[in-house]
């Protein structure tokens, strides 16, 4: 059933099972309605489908004994055929159409599958559908005939050679489906890989002014194995005289073709799935890629005698990786959602791209250059390291050493030159220790107890983690991480402040009954605090830091994939610059208490035990 509303019967033509030799050569398959004469009611079109089993010729389509309103047919209506290979035919979506009443519909070399056909009754004068004729009613026999050429033979005369190509598959269990495909025929003297044309293609023919010979190839694919590349290759003495013609399911023809290669100049190389390697006057060679499994026919067209002296060579093959990745890469291979087809990429080296690894994205000097810049450019992280070191800050002298070593290592895996633990290990390490070396530089800022800092630092240690393991390359994890150590930072003064101030907070009675005293006292509270503040940093080492910050967020803005060495290496620079400019700004000042604010707590102090205090 099939329509809007499922309300459309599709009629499965029977056909015969036995072939029927004719004078000419060719097999006729005879198909039918095995309801014998049906009708039209109106505009309802009937449908039909039948099934091609093997590599045919044609299809004839036609109709006999047609009646209108049971009367013998009148030039008023006539019959409009619409046929398409694997999937319903319409008036505006079809492969082939023709009136059935004016000539039969001849497909020439149709694809193997199921076929539906559309009949649809129409008025000639008008080519309108007879819908408009009211309690019209258009009956015929409808007969359909698949015409195949005997074993070895194809074209529409059967004059032409035709090979079935036998799967020899490739001894190489790492790489599976890997085969090549070998006429089987007496003509050649023993099977090989590689085979002479000569004993095998057909009799160039001359014809008037035209010059037409083929030959054709049929191999299968088995469905395991779509996602494969198919590689053809001919190899000649003297000057090659074939064209190639391939196609999925049916013999190709000059007008019918999938994919094809006449010359330098004339191929299919707009296909992305076709990619034409060599070419020239002795030698093509072409893949194309991600077959589907199935039936494919090859048809070698000679244009020109052959040179008698020479020898033309053709080899066909699977191949699961084009040119095994040009000897730049790996072949992987990953199942479809099915499980059931594999499919095959190249997984190329850092200097090489494509999906073959035959495009050079950068030089040998260049990738030596590459490496230099992007490994020594971690020698900036000496700054802080030495900075730290000089200030007796061990925690952070560890952490700058630890984060240029391990970007260094990283760097070297990254490009290719030297992997001293796993990639995923040393990735996980550069994120990590350059996040916490980031937030080490703000907590160093704040002076504090080492156990405060060690708190803080275990805290901020576990969240850089989690963001170095479940995202490093994420660019808001730069916002985050300045987030925290600025959040290190105000977390780091204010146990500072609360610390060597929290007496300014223990006021007396008389303090609490007087507003005016505690705004007062407040505000000098505040002005101790930004004081203390501005007298902490050398602000000179604060803008240049911040300086070094934005060169360092501009470099990471502007890195790509081709300018990626030279903005990450500035970008080592950058961030290890501006925390040694950080570090730098910290001026030594042991303490900042306000005289004002421990002024009574000296008075109250400056008596002994024992005296008392003199009365006003």
């Amino acid at each position: 059933m099939l329509g809007q509303f499922c309300n459309q019967t599709v009629t499965t033509l029977s056909c015969n099972d036995s072939f029927n030799l004719t004078g000419n050569g060719k097999n006729i398959i005879s198909c039918q309605n095995s309801n014998g004469i049906v009708c039209h009611e109106n505009d309802r079109p009937n449908m039909y489908s039948f099934d091609v089993m093997a590599i045919s010729e044609q299809i004839f389509i036609s109709t006999a004994n047609l009646t209108f309103n049971n009367t013998q047919y009148s030039n008023i209506t006539g019959l409009m055929c619409y046929a398409r290979h694997g999937a319903m035919p319409s008036k505006s979506v079809y492969d082939f159409s023709g009136e059935l009443t004016k000539s039969p519909l001849v497909i020439n070399f149709p694809k193997i599958g199921r076929w539906y056909i559309t009949i649809l009754p129409i008025d000639i004068s008008n080519k309108s559908e007879v819908a408009q004729i009211n309690s019209s009613r258009l009956c015929y026999f409808l007969e359909l005939q698949v015409l195949q050429c005997p074993t070895g033979k194809a074209g529409s005369n059967c004059t032409f050679e035709r090979y079935n190509l036998q799967t020899v598959l490739r001894k190489n269990p790492s790489v599976p489906f890997e085969s090549n495909y070998i006429p089987i025929t007496e003509k050649l003297s023993s099977p090989s890989p590689k085979f002479p044309l000569q004993p095998v293609v057909s009799n160039f023919s001359t014809r008037g002014n035209t010059t037409d010979s083929w030959t054709y190839f049929v191999l299968d694919i088995p469905y395991g194995a779509t996602g494969g590349n198919v590689h053809i290759a001919l190899t000649s003495d003297t000057k090659i005289s074939y064209e190639l013609y391939a196609r999925f399911g049916g013999l190709p023809s000059l007008t019918t073709w999938d994919y094809f290669y006449a010359n330098g100049t004339s191929s299919s190389t707009g296909s992305m799935f076709f990619k034409l390697y060599d070419y020239s006057e002795k030698m093509i060679s072409f893949y194309i890629l991600y077959v589907r499994g199935g039936t494919w026919s090859f048809g070698l067209r000679q244009v020109g005698p052959a040179d008698s002296a020479g020898e033309t060579d053709i080899s066909l093959s699977l191949e699961r990786c084009p040119q095994k990745c040009s000897s730049h890469g790996t072949c992987q291979s990953v199942l479809d959602t099915s499980g059931l087809a594999l499919y095959s990429y190249c997984a190329c080296d850092r200097n090489h791209g494509g999906f073959d690894c035959s495009i050079e994205l950068v030089s040998h000097r260049g990738h030596i250059r590459q490496s230099i810049f992007l490994i020594v450019s971690n020698a900036a992280a000496i700054l802080p390291a030495y900075w730290a070191l000089r200030e007796k800050a061990f925690a952070e002298w560890v952490l700058f050493t630890s984060s240029g070593i391990s970007s260094a290592l990283y760097h070297s895996c990254d490009v290719g030159t030297w992997c001293v633990l796993s990639f995923r290990v040393l990735q996980f390490l550069d994120f990590w220790l350059s996040f916490m070396a980031v937030i080490s530089t703000f907590v160093y800022l704040s002076t504090i107890s080492e156990v405060s800092k060690r708190t803080i630092h275990t805290v901020l240690a576990i969240v850089t983690a989690l963001l170095a393991e479940t995202g490093p390359t994420r660019s808001k994890n730069i916002g985050y991480v300045m987030g925290l150590g600025a959040l290190g930072l105000l977390v780091g003064w204010f146990i500072e402040f609360s610390t060597r101030n929290r007496q300014s907070f223990s006021f007396s009675r008389e303090f609490h009954m007087n507003l005016l005293d505690r705004w007062e006292s407040t505000k000098g509270w505040v002005r101790n605090i930004i004081k203390t503040i501005v007298k902490r940093f050398r602000w000179g080492f604060i803008i240049a830091g911040f300086t070094a910050l934005a060169m360092a967020a501009i470099s990471w803005k502007m890195e790509s994939t081709e300018s990626y060495w030279i903005w990450h290496s500035l970008w080592h620079i950058s961030i290890y610059t501006s925390s040694f400019l950080f570090l730098c700004s910290k001026a030594k000042v042991a303490t900042f208490e306000s005289s004002d604010g421990s002024y009574e707590l000296t008075r109250q102090n400056s008596f002994t035990g024992g005296q008392q205090r003199p009365e006003a």
